[in-house]
């Protein structure tokens, strides 16, 4: 492995979960990360954890649902570090439940955060990221994008869409030496379960039993699988979706 990694990196939902634990690890690795999420002070937390063990972290809070983000997240990210080389695109939200019970509101506060966000992200980072000379992007996924699960019509179709988005630019930005992955991470202990189920351990109720490995993961897990997707040495590695999900995918325990 390469002993410092000095490159500047954005990363989305960095206050908390698997955002938090990749923002920290980057910092751990040498790379500047631009901490960008909704609620400030959970972003100063990571900063402040990073800054702590000698990294480099700038605190950005940001609704990328907003059209207007992704252009302000890249210009200033510029503006702090002068370079942009890494995206991690694991900012997300979720609803849940039966068909007739979604809004419009509901279906375009999904898609706005989980597809366009990125989307247009990665369009606005393409100058920055064309200047690297070790470009790398992850886009985080789901299982749900891959598995149907009763109740996750909305949030699997964001997530499938991003699979093919990853895929998609992969193929269109390699000639620009731009590597694109997805990780399509299962069951973790984040936040983001509050959203659905209320606490963990209800989320762990629902959810453990159908993981072949019969336990969620730590967001330091999906983080240690990240930063291999942007590290130096998988420079050869692009257009891939990395089922990371304690074997979920392939269905559940009898």
């Amino acid at each position: 492995m390469s002993t410092t990694d000095d490159r500047v990196a954005i990363v989305t939902g960095a206050g908390t979960g698997i955002g938090a634990a990749t923002a920290k690890l980057f910092g751990e690795k040498g790379l500047a990360a631009v901490l960008v999420g909704r609620r400030a002070e959970l972003l100063e937390e990571t900063a402040a954890a990073i800054r702590d063990k000698g990294g480099r972290a700038h605190v950005l809070p940001t609704d990328l649902a907003d059209a207007a983000a992704p252009g302000r997240v890249v210009d200033e990210t510029l503006k702090e570090f002068g370079a942009l080389d890494v995206i991690v695109n694991n900012a997300a939200t979720i609803k849940v439940g039966p068909l007739e019970e979604y809004s419009i509101e509901d279906f375009d506060e999904n898609v706005n955060t989980n597809i366009r966000a990125i989307f247009f992200l990665i369009q606005a980072a393409l100058p920055a990221l064309r200047k690297s000379s070790d470009a790398a992007v992850v886009n985080l996924s789901s299982t749900v994008g891959s598995v149907v699960k009763p109740g996750n019509a909305l949030y699997g179709l964001t997530k499938a869409a991003v699979e093919y988005l990853s895929r998609a630019l992969a193929f269109e930005l390699a000639p620009d030496r731009i590597r694109v992955n997805c990780l399509a991470s299962g069951s973790v202990k984040t936040p983001i379960h509050l959203l659905w189920a209320g606490s963990i351990e209800n989320a762990e109720r629902d959810l453990v039993p159908r993981i072949p490995l019969g336990r969620m993961a730590e967001p330091e897990e999906m983080a240690y699988w990240i930063y291999q997707l942007v590290c130096p040495e998988t420079s050869w590695t692009t257009g891939d979706v990395f089922h990371i999900d304690g074997g979920q995918a392939l269905g559940s325990p009898e």
